[in-house]
């Protein structure tokens, strides 16, 4: 997975660089076919806003959350992310039992 960090009038630490390192990690626990996350973090007066794109195998999710707080704003968005993974990896896993419909089933008779 390739993760890209920027930011628009905000100098990036690298504990800025590590803490979106380590969050981004939790998204692709759930995510196996990752690409590129690509993350823009903006600060305008007092509102820190954070941007992120996943590009994964035929999927592109997008998410951004803003706050008063930098590291609080990388939280939120992480979460944000994290549920639109789970929700369509939910999406792409087939739930049906290996027999399928009921129609389709041979049941045994009652002795």
């Amino acid at each position: 997975m390739q993760l890209t960090i920027s930011g628009h009038q905000i100098d990036l630490t690298d504990s800025m660089k590590n803490y979106i390192g380590e969050k981004m990690q939790r998204i692709e626990r759930h995510f196996d076919h990752l690409n590129s996350i690509d993350v823009v973090l903006h600060v305008e007066k007092i509102h820190h806003k954070a941007e992120a794109t996943v590009n994964g195998k035929g999927v592109t999710l997008h998410a951004h959350a803003d706050s008063d707080n930098m590291y609080a704003t990388i939280d939120t968005l992480t979460d944000k992310l994290d549920s639109q993974v789970r929700k369509h990896k939910e999406k792409t896993t087939d739930h049906h039992k290996n027999g399928g419909a009921l129609k389709d089933q041979v049941f045994d008779p009652i002795e």
